[in-house]
């Protein structure tokens, strides 16, 4: 009896530590853009929302489109809707310059 409770608690312990081994995913991003440095260490989230904005409005292209920029922790999200792919590349690539992001979020779409 003891032989067999010793077998079913090491059995027990060994799909723990597998089931364990198998949720822990190695740290990644699958959301959005990151960046793998950061220009600026001590760059606030208003900060980074505002640089954002301004790169968006100052661009010809984007200028008309109604983005919302927010930022936490140093991710960016962009949301709203605009003509094409291209605009939403654009948009992407102007939030990637600004001090401090961290990720960039894209939650464009293109209007039909």
């Amino acid at each position: 009896m003891k032989k067999y409770r010793g077998t079913q608690f090491l059995s027990i312990t060994l799909i723990t530590v597998a089931l364990l081994t198998a949720c822990n995913k190695s740290p990644g991003n699958f959301e959005g853009i990151q960046r793998a440095t950061s220009n600026a260490a001590n760059v606030t989230d208003a900060d980074v929302t505002e640089n954002v904005k301004k790169a968006l409005q100052g661009d010809p292209v984007l200028n008309g489109f109604e983005i919302t920029v927010t930022t936490r922790k140093g991710d960016v999200r962009l949301v709203g809707a605009v003509d094409t792919q291209r605009q939403i590349d654009t948009a992407i690539k102007l939030a990637q310059r600004a001090d401090g992001f961290h990720t960039i979020h894209n939650e464009l779409i293109i209007r039909k």
